[in-house]
């Protein structure tokens, strides 16, 4: 079984670029699932800041897959009206891969018919478009609820992911995961650009 993260035109860097390493290294030191990065197709994909990524499969040769992360970015909103896209991701869940998101990835997952009845978190730009669209909305860093996980923006990502392996694995893989990661983030917040914006609870929250 594989670890599949979707990526497509326009897509976030960070939001599969952080939950990549994150399986790598839990593959490298705990065994894990081999990660692969799937697309609609095998040409280049351009990201949102410029990168250019080679997907290692297309939706028509993809491995099984225990779980597949779905990351966000300005695009995912073109993502979720392709029809391709969105069958793909509701055919894994059909076949019982957990579904994971990070940011705007929900939406994805929303139009996959994921999210109903459920609770997500989402980037706190698109928290309101999210709860009109008829999601309960938690303004967490990540939430999980049955066999689907969905992230906050960007770095979230990663935080989830560790989340994601200590619930399936235990505490132990995912320290062993996290000290080879040396994500041990900073606690300091920079300035006070969070109190100008309708930013989540949690971000509310920080001191």
């Amino acid at each position: 079984m594989s670890f599949g993260i979707l990526i497509y035109p326009g897509v976030e860097e960070l939001d599969f670029q952080g939950p990549w390493e994150i399986a790598g290294l839990w593959r490298k030191y705990a065994e894990g699932p081999a990660p692969v990065l799937v697309a609609r197709d095998l040409g280049a994909v351009a990201c949102a800041h410029g990168m250019r990524v080679l997907p290692d499969v297309d939706f028509a040769s993809s491995p099984p897959l225990e779980a597949l992360l779905v990351p966000g970015g300005f695009a995912a909103f073109d993502v979720m009206k392709d029809p391709g896209t969105v069958d793909f991701v509701r055919r894994q869940a059909d076949a019982g891969a957990t579904v994971l998101s990070v940011c705007s990835g929900t939406f994805v997952l929303l139009a996959a018919g994921l999210l109903a009845g459920r609770v997500a978190s989402t980037n706190w730009k698109v928290v309101k478009m999210l709860r009109d669209a008829g999601v309960t909305v938690r303004e967490e860093r990540w939430t999980h609820d049955g066999p689907v996980w969905t992230s906050a923006g960007v770095s979230a990502g990663i935080d989830m992911m560790l989340a994601y392996i200590a619930e399936r694995c235990g505490e132990a893989v995912a320290s062993t995961v996290q000290l080879h990661a040396e994500y041990f983030p900073d606690p300091r917040v920079y300035g006070d650009a969070r109190g100008s914006a309708d930013v989540s609870a949690y971000i509310r929250a920080l001191p």
